[in-house]
Order: structure tokens, then sequence, then C-alpha cells
């Protein structure tokens, strides 16, 4: 954390690191809404084209999506709402990964359980999807239970 008299910041420091500005007197809690604000802003940017791609190539279409904090899972759909969530803690991730649970929420709209149709479905459309996935088993969030 870097102390400065302004209102807190995220600045990124090359390709290896993001540098905190808060106020000397800012909380520990303040200092993390600060942080997760700024991984939200990120995903903003990072998911419309994602999904404006996967959509067009799979022919589904959701009605909403969002971003949240979620202790379990990188990412969930409600096939009947067409809704699709998004962790925020996919900021962290590599961009593949991110596609990668893009593909897998969409996907479940044409096939709503990890069926041997719906993993057909990623292996034609996205055939580097358990490089993927291994990649955010290898880093799991708090008490995460993979349904695969």
């Amino acid at each position: 954390m870097i102390h400065h008299d302004a209102p807190g910041r995220i600045a990124l420091r090359g390709n290896t690191g993001i540098d905190l500005y808060a106020r000397p007197e800012h909380s520990a809690e303040h200092r993390e809404q600060i942080l997760l604000r700024w991984y939200r802003e990120q995903l903003k940017a990072l998911i419309p084209p994602f999904l404006e791609k996967w959509q067009t190539v799979l022919e589904v279409q959701t009605a909403a999506w969002g971003i949240k904090k979620m202790k379990t899972r990188w990412g969930s759909c409600n096939v009947d709402a067409r809704r699709v969530w998004f962790n925020l803690e996919l900021a962290k991730k590599p961009v593949q990964s991110l596609e990668y649970v893009v593909v897998h929420e969409l996907a479940h709209l044409l096939e709503r359980h990890h069926t041997d149709r719906f993993r057909a479905l990623l292996d034609a459309f996205l055939p580097s999807w358990r490089t993927a996935r291994e990649e955010l088993k290898r880093s799991p969030l708090s008490h995460e239970r993979w349904q695969e």
C-alpha cells in the first residue's frame, strides 16, 4: 500500500503487480473495497466482448449477467432466467480462464447438466477448455467443490 492524500485507487506496476494508493487512516476493510472495486471494473471491461463473441458462436442469448463473490464456483447459470454470474475472483486469473468460464456457462443454455453432450459442446467450440479448467483447479476457491 502506498499512502497518499487523495481518493483510493489502483495502479498497475508493469505486468507483475499492482499498487494500492490509500489514505493512511483507511482501514484494511476500506483498502479491500478499493481493490475489489478495481477487480470488478476489470471484469466489467473483459466480459462483454467474450459474451458477444460466444453468444454468437453458440447461438444463445443471455437475459442478464453479473459479477459477484462466490465461495464455491467460478460461474453459474440460471437456465430458466437465462442469467449468468461470474465470480469476482476471475479478475485474478488468466484471460483464458475467464473465456473458458464464459463458454462453460453459456453452454449450459444448450445443455443444463454436465453430460456427455455438454462436454462435447465444449470440445467442439473451445477445444482447450480442459487446460483452462485445470488451471482453475490448481488455484481453488475457498471451500471449493468442483462439480465435474
